[in-house]
């Protein structure tokens, strides 16, 4: 299956569109071929780096950049990644409520309530650290 391609015109300046010449003729390249190969390269790089890693992340957080945006730059594990982090931030904290009162120790533990007694103590006979 053959990529979808998209048509791209852009001025340059003309010593450097010169030197890609120059450099796809060494290689034996076409001067596209050299473009979207450094393009290829450079977008790789940025994926990489921390710095700009970190400003798609805010950029995601921020809605400025949407979640097929930030697959295609970093993959789809590092998409999903943000993608929970970013749900988990947006939700609201649930601070369960109690109705009525708290049950007494007794009602709680259903009459028994062990005592903590330090093992270290000179009261504890048993080595048990609690009874």
């Amino acid at each position: 299956m053959t990529e979808e391609r998209t048509r791209v015109d852009f001025n340059a300046p003309k010593p450097l569109i010169e030197r890609a010449d120059s450099v796809g003729e060494i290689l034996g390249i076409s001067r596209t071929r050299l473009l979207i190969d450094a393009l290829e390269d450079k977008l790789a790089a940025l994926a990489d780096d921390e710095e700009f890693r970190q400003r798609l992340n805010r950029a995601y957080y921020d809605g400025r950049v949407d979640g097929d945006t930030v697959e295609a730059i970093l993959g789809r594990e590092e998409a999903m990644r943000l993608k929970l982090l970013r749900e988990s931030i947006d939700q609201t904290l649930i601070i369960p409520q109690i109705e009525g009162d708290l049950p007494s120790d007794d009602t709680f533990y259903d009459g028994g309530v062990s005592e903590w007694k330090d093992s270290s103590s000179p009261n504890a006979s048993d080595g048990e650290s609690h009874s």
